[in-house]
């Protein structure tokens, strides 16, 4: 499935923009509903609900070729599937403790390092200050803050990069995204076991189940169909950019929804690291990535 971005249309570019907004709305959303199951299922329960969700739809879709793949396809597909469940598994478990806004911008980190690490702009050295001084501020180091949910969310920014990286490799091994949808099949593999464990060890509620399963849906499936559409209309560094927007639909539904009280500081740390991510990525629009857009696309997880 080739996707192209090149010169877009003002009229394509802007759908294509608003696609992308819709897509980190739902996307937020989807984890807000999901942490309304926390109480019954854990954040490992509506992780496990969420991968099942996403490989039962997205599996039939692409079909993948999985008997014609080789050992140097599969081993970075394995790695894919592992990443993308400690990634999801990781904020989860980050949004319980500390809240959705905090948590999806820890989150936001991975691929604003991945980035950085890639720009060879003198600029991005005031990226990486900004973006360390809206961790101090968001996380506001202090004896009663929970370091714990502070460390969840900074493995989810790290499997978030590797996901990213390894995303590229399966990218240039695997034709279209046959790769992406082996690994989501992996990763629903691997917590079905989990699944079936929780629903027989404790009664499980058809609300929580619905909540579970509307996190499989708003925050996988729908954000991963819009951005392949998005990708179509924009270009890769507006993709990226427009991405950034995530962290902010966070705090507010976290706020709206939630009840998730923030302290202006932290309000300032949010903004900060979502400005460093933008900035760091209109700062390489002239650089010619490394991997395609369609590889671009697969970069969104979350």
């Amino acid at each position: 499935m080739g996707v192209s971005a090149a010169s877009p249309q003002p009229s394509r570019r802007a759908g294509g923009a608003a696609t992308l907004v819709a897509s980190a709305l739902s996307n937020q959303l989807g984890a807000a509903t999901g942490s309304l199951a926390f109480p019954v299922m854990g954040p490992v329960g509506v992780v496990a609900v969420r991968q099942l969700v996403a490989a039962i739809v997205l599996l039939p879709l692409v079909r993948p070729r999985l008997r014609e793949l080789g050992w140097s396809q599969w081993w970075p597909i394995l790695l894919l599937a592992v990443s993308f469940g400690a990634m999801n598994l990781g904020l989860y478990a980050s949004i319980q403790r500390i809240g959705l806004g905090l948590a999806v911008t820890l989150e936001f980190l991975g691929p604003l390092a991945v980035a950085l690490t890639s720009s060879r702009r003198k600029g991005s050295a005031l990226c990486a200050v900004a973006a360390a001084a809206g961790v101090i501020a968001i996380t506001q180091p202090q004896a009663s803050m929970d370091f714990t949910g502070i460390g969840l969310g900074l493995i989810a920014a790290c499997s978030w990069a590797a996901y990213i990286l390894l995303n590229r490799t399966v990218g240039r091994r695997v034709q279209g995204i046959q790769g992406t949808a082996a690994a989501t099949g992996v990763s629903a593999t691997l917590f079905l076991p989990v699944a079936v464990v929780i629903f027989m060890s404790q009664p499980v509620d058809g609300f929580s189940v619905l909540c579970a399963v509307g996190a499989g849906i708003l925050a996988s499936v729908l954000p991963y169909v819009a951005d392949l559409i998005a990708l179509r209309r924009v270009p890769a560094h507006l993709f990226g950019v427009l991405m950034s927007i995530n962290p902010v639909f966070a705090a507010l539904i976290g706020a709206v929804a939630l009840h998730e009280e923030l302290a202006v500081g932290q309000w300032a740390g949010i903004g900060l690291i979502v400005a460093a991510n933008a900035a760091v990525l209109l700062l390489g629009r002239h650089v010619k990535p490394r991997g395609s857009h369609k590889e671009k696309s697969h970069d969104a997880g979350g």
